[in-house]
């Protein structure tokens, strides 16, 4: 590398400080401890049969020394033609499927490349130390009607779009897909009773920022093969992009929850403006605040409706996602978190009424950092949108300290899937929040007024009687004006707490509001942005 190699950042455990920035060489060995360490590194290739995570990261970290190398398709001209429609009609072969006729709980099917899928990622798999790679050919796909097999039975496929693993989630004698690893560093996951929707990515980088967004992609997958009775299985990943290498740890556990822990190490090729870790990405295209003005049967359409934060101090953050009027970013400054996510709270299927997409049953997805991250800011980025199918919602922690080139960070969190995957705990959560003209009903409102009305559900608050004296907290910004707030017992034996805003001059309004009882806080705290001009 051509700039000179920071100082090493002494430490006793790397997993102690999640955000390390240590030198190369070997002082990167010491820390990472061991020979595999600099055996990897003096070779300069992985030893497939002499396989850990150390190594994995020793290459990774020599490859971030070395120029970037753009990819290059190596698909045969006839899948890199390939139509959506002509894509879906090649699947796998379900009798090819990996360890389909062992005794064990998890299946591994692959994904045809071609169509958008033009850079392909290799799979090795193994007993965690001996590992080799799993090699498809056309043999192992089916291609539908109208598609001429004969067309794809001699092409070469110098590897495969990513891969799905399957198993036993909701009944023992049928396997379901749990996990996709699908496209650049993207994947999503599945709970119990749950339908795809929000994604989960590696890593994103300078996402809403002027520069170019990055998508770093996972190139290769080495993959464990569980013995039976193993109810989580393992598998490890390269990433590689112009700004940087990655070695990824996986540890995935199915259920109610589906669990996944992630070890993310990064080296830095170059300096990076924004680093967004455990980034998530998710759909809002209008729900109860926020109605739509299209000509549609269905009250809401979301895969999330909002982001949820616990500070380091145990307070819980709530804000209602929105697809707004133009791109909107929502900084929350926190110093080690506890947790972040997009949820989906309202299960209930007669807000959406929708049979097919079965909105009230995707998962929700909390990421748990399981070491101290530092200082920095989880950053919600909301993206106008006039479309179901576009992903417009993305949430992900940035550190305060910048990567710069030659630096390396390593993060370490669990990521919980599943219908309900929030801890619960006495304070009251918010179940809905509702957004309106404010003024008089009866004559036509100012535009300049706002009414929100936000129901506080459980905790310790659920069987207070009605006279019971709750006090609402409010905080507005400078551009708004409190003009009223009242709260009120809902028929169900939740609260709503009813506030007026006027807004005094144009520009984004800051909104937070919660609950308290003698002189304690019983409620977490509703966040909200009103945008807009007077």
């Amino acid at each position: 590398m051509s700039r000179p190699v920071p100082p090493v950042r002494r430490s006793a455990s790397i997993t102690r400080r999640s955000t390390l920035k240590f030198g190369l060489g070997t002082a990167m060995a010491a820390m990472f401890g061991g020979p595999a360490f600099a055996q990897a590194a003096a070779d300069g290739e992985l030893d497939l049969q002499n396989f850990d995570y150390e190594a994995l990261s020793a290459v990774m970290r020599r490859r971030a020394g070395e120029p970037y190398v753009e990819p290059q398709s190596e698909l045969p001209q006839e899948l890199l033609d390939l139509t959506y429609d002509q894509h879906r009609h090649v699947l796998f072969r379900r009798d090819h499927t990996l360890w389909l006729n062992d005794p064990v709980n998890f299946h591994v099917q692959p994904f045809y490349p071609g169509f958008i899928y033009r850079d392909t990622t290799r799979i090795f798999v193994g007993d965690g130390t001996h590992f080799k790679e799993q090699v498809y050919t056309p043999s192992d796909f089916e291609y539908l009607a109208p598609l001429d097999p004969s067309v794809f039975q001699n092409l070469s496929l110098p590897g495969v779009a990513g891969f799905r693993l399957n198993c036993p989630l909701n009944r023992p004698d049928i396997f379901d897909e749990l996990v996709t690893f699908l496209g650049a560093s993207y994947f999503r996951a599945l709970g119990a009773d749950t339908r795809y929707g929000l994604s989960a990515r590696g890593l994103a980088i300078n996402t809403a920022t002027d520069e170019a967004e990055e998508f770093p992609r996972f190139t290769t997958y080495y993959i464990v093969q569980p013995q039976p009775g193993d109810n989580q299985i393992r598998l490890f990943a390269e990433m590689d992009s112009a700004s940087l290498t990655g070695a990824f740890a996986f540890t995935l556990q199915p259920g109610e929850q589906t669990v996944i822990d992630v070890t993310a190490r990064l080296y830095f090729r170059n300096e990076v403006q924004r680093l967004g870790v455990a980034p998530l990405t998710s759909m809002f295209l209008f729900g109860e605040h926020s109605r739509s003005e299209r000509d549609d049967f269905r009250p809401e359409v979301h895969d999330s409706d909002g982001l949820m934060v616990v500070r380091a101090s145990g307070e819980r953050l709530w804000r209602p996602v929105r697809n707004p009027e133009k791109l909107a970013l929502s900084y929350f400054r926190e110093v080690s978190p506890k947790a972040f996510g997009l949820l989906q709270r309202d299960r209930d299927f007669s807000h959406y009424e929708d049979v097919e997409a079965r909105y009230e049953m995707r998962p929700s997805l909390i990421i748990e950092p399981m070491s101290d991250w530092g200082s920095g800011a989880i950053e919600l980025v909301e993206i106008p949108s006039d479309s179901e199918a576009n992903d417009n919602i993305v949430a992900f922690w940035v550190p305060e300290e910048k990567p710069q080139a030659g630096s390396a960070f390593e993060f370490r969190y669990r990521m919980r899937w599943g219908l309900e995957v929030e801890t619960v705990d006495q304070m009251a959560r918010v179940r809905g929040s509702f957004a309106g003209a404010g003024g008089n009903p009866a004559v036509d409102s100012p535009p300049n007024f706002r009414r929100f009305a936000i129901d506080f559900v459980g905790g310790t608050i659920a069987n207070l009687p009605k006279d019971a004296k709750l006090e609402p907290i409010i905080e507005v910004s400078d551009l708004g004006r409190l003009n009223h707030a009242g709260i009120d017992r809902l028929p169900d034996g939740g609260w709503r707490l009813a506030i007026e805003i006027e807004r005094l001059e144009s520009g984004p309004i800051e909104i937070r509001a919660k609950l308290s009882m003698l002189q304690r806080i019983v409620s977490e705290t509703f966040l909200y942005q009103w945008t807009g001009s007077i």
